[in-house]
């Protein structure tokens, strides 16, 4: 696919997540020009030789509306080509999107369809209205509800949240009455609950791009091969699944969707894909990039409404790898300093699983600044293992949604 005729000048949501890390540098090496807005003053995103300029904003958690009026401002004092909702800022710009619609590039669908695919719940009455496969899933709203639904082992949800926030693994009673503090204590009753039966087989990612109108333009999958820290890969596959990009084109179609999609699958031993969450967003699309398919170059194109015919099919069987993730994945799992700093080594090295992968979130051969951040992750987990959880929670920052800013989003008072 051919690139564009000349930079564009494009304006990141966020900083803080991977899946803006990995947008930096596929943009970067595209050679267009990257601003980064991020409540964090050493969110991952300014250690990138890429990113032309940060601007620190108010994050979107705390202050939605301030939020939207720092991205507005921006736009109106400076030129950009596109702006991209790189995480669930999505959602804040969807809500008033003909205010973004007339100044810059961008690529979202209507709210109630933003709307249905962010909420758990709602994306299993879609999967249920469209017939699409799924593990058997009962939504309740209550403590009593949920005790009645839960047939152990199960997997129980919130109807909202991001990189494995909001789920428990319940396989027993005492896995039950701690899901159900949790519950009570971050007032998820106030919303809905899933509970679904634990489905065991590989874990799978989809991503896919589409056009105004719901027509699916890109689409890309991989399997975990080796899981880091809070539910994210250390290691990938990229794999074809023909029957999963038939179904998300559905999905998409009946959404009318306008922009970018991922799904995650479980693969059973026997049987076909099951849909277990969906993210309104690009998840990390660098091994995209690595298997041939630039679906941030197509985010870009249907940003700026221009025609996009459906890209080829990415290469399968090319493995990718976050050295981050697989520290943290390391020590989170009861790594030594000594496994730790053998884990290091494999990674630099190159060796053992890695052998045969390419670096997707620090790319520092050709980003050399992508080395801080790795390297300052790699010294704090061989001074203290310990702090994988709270390294790893780095990434849930003021950038992303909560409750309460979802709520106030949704008021039809906003903003």
């Amino acid at each position: 696919m051919a690139a564009p005729s000349k930079p564009l000048r494009v304006l990141l949501s966020e900083g803080s997540s991977t899946s803006a890390r990995e947008v930096i540098t596929a943009l970067g090496l595209a050679g267009h020009i990257v601003e980064v807005c991020d409540p964090s003053p050493v969110c991952l995103g300014r250690f990138s030789r890429f990113v032309s300029r940060f601007h620190r904003c108010p994050g979107l958690r705390d202050d939605p509306a301030g939020y939207l009026a720092f991205v507005e401002k921006l736009l109106a004092e400076q030129p950009f080509d596109v702006l991209l909702p790189v995480h669930e800022q999505g959602f804040a710009f969807a809500r008033v999107k003909g205010r973004f619609e007339t100044r810059v590039g961008l690529a979202l669908p209507a709210f109630e369809s933003y709307r249905t695919a962010h909420s758990k719940a709602g994306f299993s009455r879609l999967l249920d209205e469209l017939r699409l496969p799924q593990p058997t899933t009962r939504i309740v709203t209550s403590p009593g509800e949920l005790r009645d639904a839960v047939r152990c082992p199960c997997v129980v949800k919130t109807s909202v949240g991001t990189a494995s926030r909001g789920i428990w693994i319940v396989r027993d009673d005492n896995g039950l009455t701690q899901a159900l503090q949790d519950l009570d204590a971050s007032d998820a009753f106030a919303g809905e609950v899933l509970v679904q039966d634990l489905v065991a087989g590989a874990t799978e990612k989809a991503q896919a791009v589409f056009s105004c109108g719901g027509k699916l333009v890109g689409f890309h999958a991989y399997r975990q091969i080796a899981a880091g820290a809070g539910g994210g890969e250390a290691i990938k596959q990229s794999v074809r699944r023909p029957a999963v990009r038939a179904d998300i084109a559905t999905i998409g179609e009946r959404l009318g969707w306008h922009g970018a999609l991922s799904v995650d699958t479980i693969m059973p031993e026997q049987g076909s894909h099951l849909f277990i969450d969906c993210n309104p967003r690009l998840v990390e699309p660098m091994s995209a990039y690595r298997a041939g398919l630039d679906l941030v170059d197509l985010l870009l194109r249907v940003s700026l409404g221009k025609a996009a015919e459906p890209a080829p099919d990415s290469r399968e069987d090319v493995r990718t790898h976050l050295a981050m993730q697989a520290l943290l994945g390391c020590a989170a799992q009861g790594g030594t300093r000594r496994e730790i700093f053998r884990e290091c080594i494999r990674v630099a090295a190159g060796r053992g699983p890695y052998a045969d992968g390419v670096e997707e979130l620090t790319p520092v051969h050709r980003d050399w600044i992508s080395a801080v951040p790795l390297a300052m992750t790699a010294l704090a987990l061989l001074a203290n293992p310990r702090l994988a959880g709270t390294l790893s929670k780095k990434g849930w920052g003021a950038h992303l949604l909560g409750a309460e800013s979802i709520r106030v989003i949704e008021d039809e008072d906003f903003p």
